[in-house]
Order: structure tokens, then sequence, then C-alpha cells
């Protein structure tokens, strides 16, 4: 029995039904395999009808040859049905500017004919080929006819060719994908049992196909019901992600656009479409260990270690201080503390003769004049004593033996986010609740950090990665870990008389701020902050526009991790001494971890950073280059810090200057 007398369409070979099980094809109530050939673009076949050979025959016969469309030429009515009965065409081009040998509409309509007799549908695309007088007479006679589309003549060879491509990528495609779509929803319709797709290899497949998507479903007798509601569940949702949206455009774009532009957009298309946009490309820094050391080591989460050695780390509650040794107020605070902090507001501060005068523990005095300065106690409704407090249960839990990851660089950190948050930009951004966050997550942002990377960690196992999936396992831990610290005693819980939701929405803010400082996504926030801050305002002038581009709540969001970001790696723009201290307790902290992970047998994430054989110098030139220079001067363009940019200038070719002599240290040996 005929395939049609079921209603379902053979479709030339684009879909084919037939039974699994036994029997003849009429066997639709038994397991049904329907299997659907990928149309692949630029493989149409064109049949052109011109009365005699001439510069828009040869246009159209050269632009086939280049789109790889097999085309059949034939000069006469009687030979074109021939040709047409004998092969299977997709586009049918029929010249209709010499009425003298033939009519192109009594043609159109013949094959027309001949195709619906031949495949029981009429789908066939045709196109009339009209002399440039005839554009202002009515198209209304050529779709009586049956054609689709008419094209004024143009022998120009790329004119043919868009025009070919932009028939087969949009309307002759779509009837292809429409084609085989109502033949497996016919087979579906026709069978209650089990729908297997296949392609021609008989390999299964589920979800996407080049000519059409489909949904593997798995159907029992008396389940046609459950289908139909099914689907069109599926047919009306709307759920679109931006990307979808930008890909769409592109692809609209494209159908109009000449041929280098419509390559240049599939180039555009290709990298959109992977999931890695913000992933950085070495280029021709691959081949410095440095800097893949560094990205390697900051920017993954390591390579999972199969064996036992797991590394315990933070399973101990929060430490909180026993007694409150701290004075009650600022005006307590003792000369020699005092005077170490007098330029605080400056970005040249010292912060380690602060270290040094509060015998390691600067972030609780430092803390409590920079959080008095931009009234939190007030914003909080907090005592100065409940503040005092909670620096003091924060800063416990900073680990006074790691060389870099300790509560000075917490001090640091919050140094300059106070920094930043006085500059016009900045404040003309920012609102106060904005600017508490940004302080507080300045101030928790690496507490009880073990002096190790997340690669680390999560190569040992530590319980910390465990519990965090090996996701920004330590930013996690430091965000969860201060607001349990913050929660667990009134005496310390500075958040206690807030309103829950102005609370909510602070606790969000310093949550934000913190996962911010993970590099895994450094590129991304940068290249988010300048595409939708620092561009549009480069592009503006009325204060009404720019005032809506700092203050709208993305942009605040973006502004504030980039805030943070700068803040928690700006040692090379600080001042050169203050620069090279803070290398050389980074880079003793990165050797510690080298040396325990030869110990422990574990993957050696930084190699370069091996105390015998490293090189400061190119460690420093490297970070800087990678991660440094575009942020800050990025940061610089919105915020305005020629202080920073200058020190930074300095810094890097004081370490150009040592790398050049060979040199291995943070400074030159002595005259």
């Amino acid at each position: 029995m005929p395939l049609k007398s079921h209603g379902l369409t053979q479709a030339r070979g684009y879909v084919k039904v037939c039974c699994l099980v036994g029997g003849c094809m009429c066997t639709l109530s038994d397991c049904v395999r329907v299997c659907v050939r990928t149309v692949s673009p630029l493989t149409g076949t064109v049949l052109l009808v011109f009365a005699k050979e001439d510069s828009q025959n040869n246009g159209f016969c050269w632009a086939c040859e280049k789109a790889n469309f097999r085309c059949n030429v034939a000069r006469t009515p009687e030979a074109a049905l021939e040709c047409f009965k004998e092969k299977h065409h997709d586009l049918v081009i029929i010249d209709h500017r010499h009425s003298r040998y033939f009519d192109a509409e009594s043609l159109c309509r013949e094959v027309l004919l001949i195709h619906f007799y031949l495949n029981g549908f009429v789908d066939l695309f045709g196109v009339c080929c009209c002399r440039p007088d005839r554009e202002e007479a009515s198209v209304m006679p050529l779709i009586k006819s049956g054609f689709n589309r008419r094209y004024v003549e143009n022998a120009n060879m790329m004119a043919c060719y868009n025009e070919l491509l932009q028939l087969e990528r949009g309307e002759v495609l779509a009837q292809f994908k429409l084609r085989a779509c109502n033949a497996i929803f016919t087979a579906l319709e026709q069978s209650q049992e089990a729908i297997e797709i296949t392609n021609e290899d008989q390999v299964i497949q589920v979800g996407f196909n080049y000519s059409v998507v489909v949904e593997f479903v798995l159907m029992f007798p008396g389940s046609s019901q459950r289908r139909h509601s099914s689907m069109a569940r599926i047919h009306s949702m709307t759920i679109e992600a931006p990307i979808t949206k930008v890909i769409n455009i592109i692809n609209a774009a494209q159908e109009s656009s000449p041929m280098p532009v419509a390559e240049a957009l599939d180039r555009v298309l290709e990298i959109l479409r992977t999931t890695e946009l913000y992933s950085p490309q070495l280029g021709t820094k691959e081949e410095d260990p440095h800097t893949n050391d560094l990205v390697g080591g900051l920017m993954t989460d390591g390579l999972r270690r199969l064996s036992g050695n797991e590394y315990i780390f933070a399973a101990k509650q929060p430490h909180l201080p026993s007694h409150l040794a701290m004075p009650l107020s600022l005006n307590d605070i003792p000369p020699h503390v005092a005077q170490t902090m007098e330029n605080e507001d400056s970005w040249d501060f010292d912060i380690f003769n602060l270290e040094t005068a509060c015998l390691k523990r600067p972030l609780t005095y430092l803390g409590l004049k920079i959080f008095s300065r931009f009234g939190v106690c007030e914003f909080l409704s907090c005592p100065e004593a409940t503040l005092r407090s909670w620096l003091q249960g924060i800063e416990a839990n900073y680990h006074s033996t790691n060389s870099y990851h300790n509560s000075s660089h917490a001090a640091d950190v919050l140094h300059a986010t106070a920094y930043f948050l006085c500059k016009e930009r900045v404040k003309q951004s920012l609102e106060q609740i904005d600017e508490v966050a940004a302080l507080i997550a300045a101030t928790v942002h690496d507490v009880d950090h073990p002096g190790r990377t997340n690669s680390f960690l999560c190569n040992a196992g530590s319980e910390l990665a465990i519990l965090y999936n090996d996701t920004a396992v330590l930013e996690s831990h430091h965000a969860a870990l201060a607001f349990q610290i913050t929660t667990r005693d009134d005496k310390c819980n500075i958040f206690r008389n807030m309103e829950r939701n102005e609370y909510r929405t602070l606790r969000q803010a310093i949550i934000d701020m913190v996962l911010a400082t993970e590099m895994t996504k450094h590129f991304e926030h940068v290249n988010k902050f300048v595409n939708s801050i620092n561009k549009p305002l480069a592009g503006i002038g009325d204060e009404e526009s720019v005032k809506g581009i700092l203050t709208s709540p993305d942009n605040r969001i973006l502004v504030k991790r980039m805030l943070i970001k700068c803040a928690d790696i700006s040692n090379p723009c600080r001042p050169l001494e203050l620069c090279i201290e803070w290398a050389g307790r980074i880079s003793e902290e990165y050797f510690a971890q080298t040396d325990e992970e030869k110990r422990q047998s574990l993957p050696v994430v930084m190699p370069v950073f091996d105390r015998n054989t490293c090189s400061i110098p190119k460690s420093q030139i490297s970070f800087i280059d990678y991660f440094i220079t575009d942020m800050f001067d990025a940061w610089d363009a919105f915020a305005d810090l020629p202080n920073l940019m200058q020190h930074l200038d300095n810094n890097f070719k004081y370490w150009k200057g040592l790398d050049e002599r060979k040199l291995h240290s943070l400074r030159p040996p002595p005259e």
C-alpha cells in the first residue's frame, strides 16, 4: 500500500517510514522507525530555463558552481519539463525576459503540476528573471502562476550568487525542514507505540538535527492525549536567552549581507556559540611558563587527585577572641598607632608601618578609622563597640602565619576600597548601602584563607573543595564564614538592628563582591565593565545620559565588582617599596605551596614557583601583563587614577630592568 494512503508523505527521500516488526508498510500500529536525512546547505539542485546563452544565464551558472549547487540548463519548455521529470530540482529559475521564445508563466504552471503529480504536494521554489523595465509591473500574474520570487536582470556573478545563497539559506531550507517535520509528526499521529528517530546509518538521533528539531518521545497505547498536551506546551514556550537573541539577529542580518560580510558574521557566530566567551587566549604568550603557571594556578580549580592524603582544612569552628583587648573607641587608640594612620586617606599610605606598630593586627585599627569616616555604624544602627568586636572576630580568623593572605592584606584591600570610594565617578554611581557593602566585603574577602590556592585545595581533596564542589571554593568559604562569625553572637552582630529587606540587599551585595575576587571570572568581569560602562560613557556627553548609565542597577553591580577586584590585586600600583614587599610575600606563599605539593605528591599547579629556580621579576612581569594592565586601564578610564598608573609604569620598568640583568631576586645586589 503506498504511503500516501496513510496520509504520510515520502518527501523525495527526506523522510522514510518503514516497519520494524515485519509485515507490510501499512502495519503502522507496530513500532515505527523514522529516518531523517540531514539536509546540508549548499547542496541544492537548480534548473535554469533560458532560451539562449547570455550573460545572465552564465551569471547563474557561475553562481551555482561557486555555491556547489548542481545545475541543469534547458533551452526550451519541452526540454525543461523532460529534465524536471527525470531529476529532482529544489529551485527552478525561468527566463521571463524574452516572451517570443516561450511563455514563462505557462511553463511555471506546468512544472508545478508535474511536481505535484510526482510528490503529492506543492512546495517547489520558482524564481522569475525579469527585465529592469518591468520593475514597476504588478507581480500578481507571476504569483498566480506559481512563482515565489522575482529577480530583476543583473548578470553580475556576485549578485546571482547572493540571490542563490539567500534562497537556499532561507526559503528552500525552511521548506526542507518543514517537509521533514510534517512527515515525522504524521508518523507520530499514526502510532501509539515507541518512535525511534535515526540517521541513515540507523544511529539513534535525539534532539537537534540540521533539518528538524525533534523531541525523543516514548509513547504507550492510550497516551495520545498526553502527547498532544505535552507538545502544545513545548510549542508555547517563549523562554529565550539573550545570547540566542543576538545569534538570531546576526542570522537575519546575514540573509541580506554581501558575501564578505556574511562570511565575517559566520566567524562571529562561531565565536558566540562557544560557552567560553571570556576565557583568555594566550596567543604569543603561550611559550611563557610564568604566564601559563599564573593562569593555571589562579584561573582553574586544579586536577582532581584520585588517591589519598586528603588535605583537612576548616573543620574547626571559627575562632573568636576570648577577651576584648582592643580599645573601646577611636579616642583610645595608642598614639604610636594613630600616628601611622594619619595619612590613611592617601594612596601612598604604608600599611607595613601600621602592621609593625600594632603587632600584625592592623585590620581592627584601620577598620575602626575607615568605617567611622564613612559613617558605617550610623548606617547599620550599631554601637561602635559592636563594630570593634566584629572587626576583632574577623581579624582573629585571618592566619597570621600566612606570608601574604593575612589580616595585613585585608587591611590593605580595605584601604584601597576606601580610596576608590572617594573618587568622584564612583560616588556618582553608588549609594551608601553600596559603600557599606564594599567596605565590609573588603574586610572579610579572604577570612580564614589557608595560604593555598583553589587548585591546591581541589587537587588535595580538601573538605572545603568537597563542600563547594570544586567551584569558587575559597571565595564561597570566605563569604559564608564572614556571616557565620557575624550572626552567631549578638556582641559582634553589626547587622542586628537592620530592617530585614535592607539586610538581605546588603548581604547579597557583600556576597557578590567577595565572589567577584575569584580569578576564574576575571576577564568576564573586566569585559562586562568595559562594554557596559566605559564604552557607552565614551560615546555620550550630556549629564542625564551619563547619570543613567552610572546608576542603573546592573551597572552598579559591575562597578562594585570592578572596585573590589582592583583593590584586591592593586599591589603593582602601589609605591615601589610597597610593591616589592608584596611581591616577596606572595612569592613566598607560592613557594610554600609548591614545597607542600611535592611533599604530598600532589600535582604542582605552578611549577615556576620553585624557590630554587623562580625568577620573581619574570613572575611579576607576567602578572602585570596578563591581569593588571588592561584592568587598571579600564578602571583608570572610569575613576581617573593617574597616580596609580604612574606607579604601575614605574614598577613595571623596575621588574623589566631586573629581568634584563638576568636577576631572579626582589632587589639588585648591593653595590
